[in-house]
Formats: C-alpha cells, sequence, structure tokens
C-alpha cells in the first residue's frame, strides 16, 4: 500500500487541492473531515488511556460499553462512517479480525461518526450495520465525541488498544493490513493469548463495493456536489447557492469535471433534483464509479439511467445497476454504478434521474 500512496500522489498531482486538506493528506486511501469538524492540530493519543466511550448516542450490537468493561482487553477501534468508500474497502479485514480473535480477548468497537447529516439517522445507520455483516459493537458517536476524544480527523481510522488500557497505535486510511493484523497479534501475546503465529493471518477478498481500487488506473479523486466543497463544476451559468436554476451540461467536459443539467438546487452539502429527467455528467478515469445519493423523502423511489461514454453500461454497469442502465434510489447510501474491465480510459458517465426528489451527495471512485 504504501507504493500505492505514491503513485497515486503523481497521478494527481495536478488536480486541484480539496479544502478538506493537502494534497499530501488526500491520497484517496483515507477521507479527511472537514476543518469545523476536527481540532486539525492536535495529535492522536498515544500511550495514553483510553478516551471515553460514554458519549455515545446509541450503542447496537451490545449494551452501552464503558472503559471499566474493557480491562484485560485488547481493544481496536474503527472510526467509520457508513458512505465512505474508504472505509468500506477496509470493513472485511475489520470483520475477519473481530471473528479471528475474538476468543483470544480482542474486542472490537466501531465507532460511527457521521460526515452527511442523514447518516445520524439511527435507522440508517442500524441497515447499514445489518446490510454489511458488522456483528461487533457499535458506538454512534452523533455528537462527535468520540471522535474529539481520539483527537481524530479521518475515515477510516484504527486506533489499537491494549490490555491495560493504553493507546499503543494508530493507523488512517486503507492497507497496511498486515502489519496492523501483525500488532493486533502482538498486542494479544503480550495479554497472554497464543494459538496464532506472525503468518497466521486472515485471508480476505472484498466483493461489490469493498473490493480494494484499482491503484494503477485511479486518475479522479473524490469530489462533492454540493456548493460547499465541490470542485470543477463545469455548467456554464455556475452554481447558485440555495437557488432554484436549470442548467445546462457542456457539449465536451475535461477530466474530473462534472455539470448538472436539468432542474436542480444545488445546496451546501448535496444538489437536488426538482423536476424529472435532470441528469448529472461527470468526465472520469477509474475502474469504479460511485454516488453517495437517497430520495429527498423517506419512502420515495427515484428511477435513473445510467449511460457511459453514451452507451448503456453492459457487463460494466455497478451492483447497483443492470446491463442496461436502470436503477432506483430507495435509501441513503453509496451506490455502486459502474465497474468495468480494463482497459480502463477516461470516460463520459451520465446519469439521468426519471423522477425528481433524489439528493445528490458526492462521487467516489475506486
Amino acid at each position: 500500500m504504501k507504493r500505492n500512496r505514491v503513485v497515486l500522489a503523481a497521478l494527481l498531482a495536478t488536480a486541484s487541492l480539496s479544502p478538506t486538506g493537502t494534497l499530501a493528506e488526500d491520497t484517496s486511501i483515507m477521507h479527511k473531515m472537514p476543518t469545523e469538524m476536527s481540532p486539525l492540530r492536535a495529535q492522536p493519543p498515544k500511550g495514553g488511556e483510553l478516551p471515553s466511550l460514554g458519549s455515545a448516542t446509541a450503542w447496537l450490537n451490545t449494551p452501552p460499553l464503558a472503559v471499566a468493561d474493557l480491562n484485560g482487553k485488547v481493544v481496536l477501534i474503527d472510526f467509520w462512517t457508513y458512505t465512505c468508500i474508504n472505509w468500506l474497502r477496509t470493513a472485511p479485514y475489520v470483520r475477519a479480525w473481530a471473528e479471528r480473535y475474538k476468543d483470544q480477548g480482542l474486542v472490537v468497537i466501531g465507532v460511527h461518526t457521521p460526515e452527511f447529516g442523514f447518516e445520524k439517522n439511527l435507522d440508517n445507520v442500524r441497515r447499514a450495520t445489518q446490510a454489511m455483516g458488522l456483528t461487533f459493537p457499535i458506538a454512534v458517536d452523533n455528537d462527535y465525541a468520540i471522535w474529539r476524544g481520539f483527537r481524530n480527523q479521518y475515515w477510516p481510522a484504527l486506533y489499537f488498544v491494549d490490555a491495560q488500557g493504553r493507546t499503543r497505535h494508530h493507523h488512517f486510511g486503507e492497507g497496511e493490513y498486515e502489519e496492523s493484523e501483525r500488532f493486533i497479534q502482538k498486542l494479544l501475546k503480550e495479554a497472554g493469548a497464543s494459538g496464532f503465529g506472525p503468518q497466521d493471518l486472515v485471508a480476505v477478498e472484498g466483493r461489490g463495493v469493498e473490493a480494494a481500487a484499482d491503484w494503477s488506473n485511479l486518475k479522479s479523486p473524490e469530489n462533492y456536489l454540493g456548493y460547499e466543497r465541490t470542485e470543477r463544476f463545469a455548467s456554464s451559468t455556475g452554481a447558485a447557492l440555495g437557488k432554484r436554476r436549470v442548467y445546462t451540461a457542456p457539449a465536451q467536459l475535461r477530466l474530473n469535471h462534472w455539470a448538472l443539467a436539468g432542474d436542480w438546487t444545488v445546496e451546501k452539502p448535496f444538489s437536488a433534483l426538482n423536476e424529472a429527467n435532470g441528469r448529472l455528467v461527470y468526465r472520469f478515469h477509474a475502474r469504479d464509479l460511485n454516488l453517495v445519493m437517497g430520495p429527498a423523502a423517506p419512502g420515495h423511489a427515484v428511477r435513473f439511467r445510467v449511460r457511459i461514454d453514451g452507451q448503456p453500461p453492459g457487463a460494466a454497469h455497478g451492483v447497483d445497476v443492470d446491463e442496461q442502465g436502470n436503477g432506483t434510489v430507495g435509501e441513503q447510501r453509496l451506490y455502486q454504478l459502474i465497474r468495468q474491465s480494463k482497459p480502463i480510459a477516461d470516460r463520459l458517465f451520465e446519469i439521468e434521474f426519471l423522477d425528481a426528489g433524489v439528493e445528490a451527495y458526492a462521487f467516489t471512485f475506486g
């Protein structure tokens, strides 16, 4: 993964900087919380006591846990938010570690700290937890109190706590899975556990949205569709914050630029479609294209149709689209729309919503 970071940094060297961090931090293996939500100058704890978990707004899969409940246990704290593609690609490893080492004294605690407002909805978090097969304890951190207690800045972020309650190590972003598992083993051995060795590592194969990115072909960084944090918006009239407007997409798009077509309102966190048959277009270079989106009203379903270079995706369709490019937005989550085979090239993606009432938040790639 270290090599992947270097490769991707070079690929993105000419890209615009995101307002959430410097280019060195925005290597697409991790996602950084916006400045106003995170104490950027603070350092994460290392060698200190495990911060309190008592400020969780809810718990899933367990009664509420306190630090005292974890005495004598090795603890892995996993900060996540359910639409984050970087976390989704680490989830198979965290699940596997939780299962492999639970009888040796490991306790995995997932701390769900939301990025988007809809990720504060407990029903949404519960549904995502069940859909992804997360059976370990989940602390819901809607007030960001646990996040700040760890002085964390990233999704995903792992904190490794020994049996004495001391935070010994942390890892931010995707990758270095073998190193992380060996550190778990180290802490468990210190606590007296046995029955495994440094070569006795879990075998993981991510599927669907959890599959590892095609780093060598990834030339498109994440981009938001809300006014506050978007980049490279190419509709000729420009985006108008909070005002209903009919947009037109240009005839040509440069790589990593996007545009709206139809009757939309661009809000701070998302773009909302007011009338049916509105479109989003994006020129990208990656194996996978994902879109975080959801219906504006609970229970509402929005039909859509995807095209790539003007044609139905066929075998390049994602898990949420059929070969003809048809799909439906029924809940607020990340949708995988394109997964193409090599050779990977610049492609023009288009999604047309056949019904009004969708809110589109962010494109991510893999």
